[in-house]
């Protein structure tokens, strides 16, 4: 057995357990082995606080991921939990609505610029598919364009190479264009006749818009009378308070939000005008566990915390600081094939290695490096606010190692011999 092969025994044993009963072993795709190289990375934690991560075999790691972005303001926030708790003992789903649901939407209206309305899901999906019903209710449009990712409800993941199980009339429905290309956009349009519901797009990933882009592309929308949705699942309370629209300072007609909203609990929310909100009784979403009272209940400790912004400024200032660290660390010859991009909140890993076994290879060496010194990460940097300095100059240093193996390797041409497991290689791009 390797030195790997022993370090991560637990979740290699758990591993052939759970998938007995799950597949993949994971209820997410991103948690699973297809990101994570089985053998040479944790499968399962155990536990998190702050800024850290355990896994089963009691792995210790500064936990770069976040949960997936869901959590802005660290593991087991001591406020969060101690209002959870009390909302606990007088009941999570009830017959009736609670007033925390209110509560909580009247603070959304008061931070996100385009919200007048407000309703409640579970998870991101929900959130981007109310948005496109009732952009096709509101318009009597069928069409759909996206840009970025929205989620596995058949309307998006049918526009993707994921699209098994979605019938050709709904695929045909939904049509991608590139991110920064007003041109792009005005043709798909111009194609579609006219017939487009929504456009529903991330106003930033990897990276930023180019000057006026996302002012034209609101005004294309107006003009030819087009719901513009963001989904803001992760520019929402990383970017500002408001998200996206408020750091760019351009309002769409809804917006999805989730992950940070109740740091690391089950909650989204689909805001905007009124006039197409108002529209929610005929469009019929509705769910059980739409009003669950501890999400909401983190929910309200959150935005409460947004509202001055302080969270916001801070993890900006915490990615900018790990960046700059690693980029004095890094070795020189790292640069020609790595670099970073994004806002200093939400920073991507930028490959630019043409081969793509070798870049399977190199990407994987990566992972495989960065997890044995302690560091759990993926292709983002999704800092929170419980990082410490200790800890932002830990992952400098284990990135400084782990990129001068993977330059040693490319230098070498030994990359291979120099993984304790297969490479992982992408089975769906999510972000372009």
């Amino acid at each position: 057995m390797s030195s790997l092969a022993e370090r991560y025994a637990a979740s290699l044993q758990y591993l052939e357990r759970a998938e007995r009963s799950i597949p993949l072993a994971s209820q997410t795709f991103s948690k699973s082995r297809t990101q994570y190289p089985v053998g040479a990375a944790p499968l399962f934690a155990h536990r998190s606080k702050g800024s850290h991560t355990w896994d089963i075999d009691g792995n210790e790691y500064v936990d770069l991921v976040s949960s997936l972005g869901a959590v802005a303001l660290g593991y087991d926030d001591e406020e969060i939990n101690e209002a959870v708790i009390r909302q606990i003992r007088d009941g999570v789903t009830l017959s009736l609505a609670h007033p925390i649901e209110a509560e909580v939407a009247e603070r959304l209206i008061a931070l996100v610029p385009c919200a007048e309305r407000v309703r409640f899901g579970k998870n991101g999906s929900d959130a981007t598919s109310a948005a496109i019903r009732l952009a096709r209710a509101y318009t009597g449009r069928s069409h759909i364009i996206v840009c970025g990712y929205h989620g596995w409800q058949d309307w998006y993941i049918g526009s993707t190479s994921m699209h098994k199980g979605v019938p050709q009339a709904v695929r045909e429905l939904t049509h991608a264009v590139p991110y920064n290309s007003v041109e792009s956009l005005e043709q798909k349009i111009a194609e579609l006749n006219g017939d487009v519901a929504a456009l529903i797009m991330e106003p930033m990933t990897s990276t930023w818009p180019q000057e006026n882009y996302l002012q034209a592309v609101r005004a294309i929308t107006e003009q030819h009378g087009i719901v513009l949705v963001f989904d803001e699942m992760l520019t929402g309370f990383r970017f500002a308070p408001g998200g996206a629209q408020e750091y760019f300072g351009v309002t769409p007609d809804l917006a999805a939000f989730g992950k940070a909203l109740a740091n690391g609990f089950p909650l989204s929310a689909v805001v905007g005008k009124a006039e197409i909100l108002d529209l929610m009784p005929q469009i019929f979403f509705s769910g059980t566990f739409g009003g669950e009272t501890l999400s909401l209940t983190a929910a309200r400790v959150v935005l409460d915390r947004m509202a001055g912004g302080a969270p916001t400024d801070r993890l900006a200032e915490l990615g900018a600081t790990l960046l700059a660290a690693i980029e004095q660390q890094r070795p020189a010859a790292s640069r020609d094939f790595l670099s970073f991009s994004g806002h200093p909140a939400w920073i991507f890993q930028q490959w630019s290695i043409a081969d793509p076994e070798v870049l399977a290879q190199a990407k994987t060496l990566l992972l495989q490096e960065m997890l044995r010194q302690g560091v759990l990460v993926l292709n983002t940097h999704d800092v929170t606010t419980a990082f410490t300095d200790e800890d932002l100059v830990f992952v400098a240093a284990a990135y400084a190692k782990a990129l001068s193996q993977v330059a040693d390797g490319l230098a070498a041409g030994d990359l291979r011999s120099r993984l304790e497991c297969e490479p992982i290689r992408p089975l769906f791009t999510v972000r372009t």
